[in-house]
């Protein structure tokens, strides 16, 4: 898989330094040191689950500017071009009934994205790609499929997913590892704390179990993806100009964003378990049956 979503990547890193942090601190022999407290260990998990995923989304925006290729915010624009898109995504905006987001243009191949940590605290930018292979209509399609992800909340949503399946991992892997621990450790009555088994047991189900979890993530992302599509349409009146542009994508290389902001871009990778966004095909029939 050559693009992963910058979004659980951050997350993920940042759930590792607070685990590393935890683990330094002895919270794990906390938890083990007289038995497994599964109140403690109950909370402890919701902290470092959602303590990722909500640090990944208030980072989302100052992530996507810096990790971005030739990202230019578009404070004032230079030319027409940016003119029209500032204009277009804030008549989106003002029909959606969110906040006018922040907008950008940077470097690359066909793509597009959104993100922020809420509707009207948002960020859409667009690739010169995009403005020199599409129609104007095309890529008004495209900017009103990013401003419905957030009208939709979706980076949210992605959000309380993504802590759930945190929480989860965080969970089931010390539990799993206690487990172990004790089976290895039977008999042995002179030790407290966790051992070994334990420490290796846990790493190892952190990343069996991620697995899992970035899998169930992507599913979600690529519902989500059908909705932001069927709200584009609806923000343009009509659904030919959005499945116009999906058409042409599906003819043209997708831009390779940054492994931050795949989630939230407007064309994604084929439909892998891993894959955020369906095949454009499933996209194209999903709008003319709607």
């Amino acid at each position: 898989m050559k693009r992963i979503l910058l979004f659980v990547l951050t997350n993920f890193a940042v759930m590792a330094v607070l685990l590393v942090t935890t683990r330094i601190l002895g919270v794990d022999r906390f938890l083990t040191s007289n038995g497994l407290n599964m109140t403690a260990l109950a909370g402890f998990s919701l902290v470092i689950g959602f303590g990722g995923a909500i640090i990944s989304l208030l980072m989302s925006k100052a992530m996507a500017k810096w990790s971005t290729p030739g990202f230019v915010l578009i404070n004032q624009p230079r030319n027409a071009d940016e003119a029209w898109i500032v204009q277009t995504v804030q008549k989106f905006a003002e029909k959606a009934g969110i906040g006018m987001p922040e907008v950008g243009i940077f470097d690359g191949d066909p793509n597009a994205f959104a993100t922020g940590a809420n509707k009207n605290n948002a960020l859409v930018a667009v690739s010169t790609g995009l403005l020199h292979n599409m129609t104007r209509e095309e890529v008004e399609a495209v900017i009103g499929h990013e401003v419905a992800h957030i009208a939709n909340g979706d980076m949210v949503t992605m959000t309380l997913i993504q802590g759930v399946m945190n929480t989860f991992v965080v969970f089931l892997s010390r539990l799993i590892g206690y487990a172990v621990d004790s089976f290895l450790r039977k008999g042995d009555s002179e030790s407290s704390g966790p051992g070994m088994g334990y420490m290796i047991t846990t790493i190892v189900m952190d990343i069996l179990l991620g697995f899992v979890a970035a899998i169930i993530v992507a599913w979600f992302s690529r519902q989500r993806e059908f909705r932001a599509d069927a709200g584009a349409a609806q923000l343009m009146g009509r659904k030919q100009p959005m499945i116009n542009a999906l058409a042409r994508l599906g003819g043209l290389t997708p831009g390779e964003l940054p492994k931050t902001m795949q989630a939230m871009g407007i064309a994604g990778g084929l439909g892998s378990l891993f894959s955020t966004h369906p095949p454009i095909e499933e996209r194209i029939a999903f709008l003319q049956k709607s």
